[in-house]
C-alpha cells in the first residue's frame, strides 16, 4: 500500500511539484526570515562577545544595554577594586562623539577607551599596527571594515579610504589613526574607534561622571565564585555587575522591546506560515479530491479506515519532507549568499528544528480537511459511471 500511496502522490507530476513548491516557500520564508531575525539579535552583543577578557561588567544601575551611556563616579573604580573576591578590575569608556574626517564630512563616532596601562579591553582582531601603538601621541584604531564605506573620504580632491596616518577630528580633538581592527558584525552601525581611557576621557563632551564600565576579574576560588562576588559588588550604591552573557541578554532583550524588530520579523514569519498552509493546503485537498475514485477503489477492496489514513499520513510526510528539504537548502544558500553582502545571517539548529514543526503543521492541517472526504467516500462510487 505504501507504493500505491506514493504512486498516487506522483503520478501527477504538475499538482505534485505544485505541492512541494508551495510547501518550500514555506520552509524558505520561516527559516530565512527567523535566521535573519536570529543574526541581528546576535549582533546586538558583538562586542561584549569580541571583549571577553572580563568576568563582571560593572555599570550603573539604570543602563539598560550597552549603548547606553549611563556613566558612575569615578570613585567607582576604587571601591570594585577593594571587594573581596576581585583579582583586577579596569576602567572602560563607551560613548557617541561627534566626528569629521580630513575631507569635512561629520558622522557619530562610538568611541571605546581601555586602560592606559595594560590596554585591556582592546580590539579583538588587529589588521594593521599591534595593541601598543594605541600608546602613541593621540592615536587611535578604526574598523577596517568601514575604511571604504562610512569612513571613506568621499569629499577628498581624489576620494580614498581612510588610512594609517590620518588625522580626524574626534569632538574639535585632533586623532591619528595608528592601526586598524576588524571586529565581528555589529547591529550598531555608528564607526567604532579605540583609544586609551585618558584619551577618550578628554574627547568626549565632558561632565561630573565619566567612567562608562569596570572590567573585573574574579581570583580563582573566591568566595561564591563570580556570582557572590558580583553580589559582593553590587552593595556598592548605584552600580549593578553582571557577566558578558547577562549584559548580551540585557542588551538584546531591550533592542527587541524597543523596537520592532520582532514584531516586523514576527509578521514576516507568520505571513510565510500562512501562505504555506493555503497554497499546501489547497494543492493537498484538490490532490485528495482528484484521487477520491483510487481512495475508494481501495476501500472496496478491503482496506479500513486506518489503512487510508497511513496512507494519507505517508503522502504528506514525503511531500512535507521533500518540499522542507528544498525550503531549508534554498535558504541556506541565500543566507550564505546575503551574508557576503553584510546580511545578518545566523541559522542555529533551533531554526531548522522549529521550521519543520512549523512545516509539518502545515502539511496535517492541510490533510486533515482532505482526509474527512476520504474517510467518508463511497466504495460503490467505483461502480457508477
Amino acid at each position: 500500500m505504501n507504493f500505491v500511496a506514493l504512486k498516487m502522490l506522483m503520478g501527477d507530476r504538475l499538482k505534485y511539484m505544485s505541492l512541494v513548491a508551495g510547501l518550500a516557500f514555506a520552509a524558505l520564508l520561516v527559516t530565512q526570515q527567523a535566521s535573519i531575525f536570529c543574526g541581528y539579535a546576535l549582533r546586538t552583543g558583538s562586542w561584549l562577545r569580541d571583549t571577553r577578557c572580563a568576568d563582571l561588567w560593572v555599570m550603573n544601575d539604570q543602563t539598560e544595554f550597552v549603548e547606553s551611556g549611563d556613566a558612575m563616579l569615578d570613585t567607582t573604580l576604587d571601591r570594585v577594586r577593594s571587594v573581596d573576591g576581585v583579582l583586577w578590575a579596569v576602567p572602560l569608556y563607551r560613548g557617541q562623539v561627534r566626528g569629521q574626517l580630513p575631507d569635512g564630512t561629520e558622522m557619530q563616532v562610538r568611541v571605546v577607551g581601555i586602560d592606559d596601562a595594560t590596554l585591556i579591553g582592546g580590539p579583538p582582531r588587529m589588521v594593521e599596527g599591534k595593541l601598543t601603538d594605541l600608546r602613541r601621541d593621540r592615536a587611535i584604531f578604526v574598523n577596517a571594515d568601514q575604511l571604504g564605506t562610512d569612513l571613506r573620504l568621499k569629499n577628498a580632491a581624489t576620494p580614498r579610504a581612510l588610512a594609517i596616518g590620518d588625522t580626524i577630528s574626534i569632538n574639535d580633538h585632533d586623532a591619528v589613526v595608528a592601526g586598524t581592527f576588524r571586529p565581528e558584525p555589529d547591529f550598531f552601525w555608528f564607526p567604532m574607534v579605540y583609544t586609551t581611557y585618558s584619551r577618550a576621557i578628554e574627547m568626549a563632551p565632558q561632565q561630573r561622571r565619566m567612567n562608562t564600565f569596570v572590567m573585573v576579574k574574579v581570583r580563582p576560588g573566591a568566595a561564591g565564585g563570580i556570582a557572590g562576588v558580583a553580589k559582593r559588588i553590587e552593595r556598592i550604591s548605584g552600580v549593578k555587575a553582571l557577566t558578558g552573557e547577562q549584559f548580551e541578554k540585557l542588551t538584546m532583550d531591550y533592542i527587541l522591546n524597543k523596537t520592532g524588530i520582532l514584531i516586523n520579523f514576527g509578521i514576516t514569519i507568520a505571513l510565510g506560515f500562512l501562505v504555506g498552509v493555503l497554497v499546501s493546503g489547497q494543492t493537498l485537498y484538490t490532490f485528495m479530491l482528484d484521487n477520491i475514485r483510487h481512495f475508494a477503489a481501495i476501500k472496496a477492496m478491503g482496506a479500513g479506515n486506518a489503512m487510508l489514513v497511513k496512507m494519507v499520513a505517508l503522502q504528506t510526510l514525503v511531500a512535507g519532507g521533500i518540499g522542507y528539504g528544498v525550503g531549508v537548502g534554498a535558504a541556506a544558500i541565500s543566507g550564505w549568499a546575503f551574508a557576503k553582502g553584510g546580511l545578518a545571517f545566523e541559522m542555529p539548529w533551533e531554526v531548522p528544528v522549529i521550521g519543520a514543526g512549523a512545516i509539518l503543521v502545515c502539511c496535517f492541517a492541510a490533510a486533515f480537511f482532505g482526509l474527512q472526504r476520504v474517510l467518508k467516500v463511497d466504495p460503490a462510487i467505483v461502480f457508477k459511471g
